[in-house]
């Protein structure tokens, strides 16, 4: 999770449609899998460790941020959450990159980092933001380097060594809705000026908004076509 979009939402993140959403679709998603213990990479908040916590099995997170100010650990519900800066020496279960290679310049070798320092048997989950036609000044604002196609996300999981167990897009639900206002305001904002796109909604927008992703989650995994993120579970064999 980007720390500059828990500057906008505050409390409010939450109850908001997207990050509800979506953590709970990756809880849907990894419920066949091992994850007593979870390496949370570009873990911000620990939003979706905690949602994970509390929603799943997961026991134990160690959440890996280098824009934390000081390392400490915290009992949260029935589990642990580990705040460092760097990665330590852990064998977890599962990785968690919940939009974190957009941000790095060699996403290939950052993930292969990653992959060097777990056990064989560990599963990755990983989502990233969607086409390249999306790009807007709200990927400028959260300084992205590159938005996916399905295909190079599958292409950069099979040269990093990880073996491929499920793709697919999310949010196609809302997928209409964010062209037509991505499109608006590469039209008519500054382009001299990055903002993020994310905002407060109101308690009907939200409702509506969530409702409409959690109708998508039945099919979401056939889902090959479009969404705003495209997201994968592989394996380090």
């Amino acid at each position: 999770m980007d720390i500059k979009e828990i500057d906008i939402l505050g409390d409010e993140i939450n109850s908001h449609w997207y990050y509800k959403s979506k953590a709970s679709t990756i809880a849907k998603v990894l419920q066949p899998y091992k994850k007593n213990t979870i390496l949370d990479v570009g873990a911000g908040s620990a939003f979706f460790s905690k949602y994970l916590i509390e929603n799943s099995d997961v026991k134990e997170s160690w959440c890996i941020d280098i824009a934390y100010e000081k390392e400490y650990d915290e009992n949260f519900a029935n589990g642990i959450i580990h705040y460092r800066r760097q990665c330590p020496e852990v064998t977890p279960d599962l990785v968690l990159f919940v939009d974190v290679l957009e941000h790095i310049e060699n996403d290939s070798d950052f993930l292969k980092n990653y992959i060097e320092k777990v056990p064989s048997g560990c599963h990755f989950f990983i989502s990233v933001p969607a086409f390249k036609f999306l790009w807007s000044q709200h990927d400028v604002f959260l300084k992205h380097k590159r938005r996916y196609t399905l295909k190079e996300l599958e292409a950069l999981i099979s040269n990093s060594g990880l073996s491929l167990v499920d793709s697919f897009y999310y949010f196609g639900s809302v997928f209409p809705l964010a062209v037509i206002t991505r499109m608006a305001n590469n039209l008519f904002s500054n382009k001299n000026t990055p903002h993020s796109q994310l905002q407060k909604h109101s308690k009907f927008v939200n409702t509506v908004l969530s409702f409409l992703c959690s109708t998508e989650t039945k099919f979401m995994l056939k889902n090959r076509l479009f969404g705003l993120s495209a997201m994968c579970i592989a394996r380090k064999n």
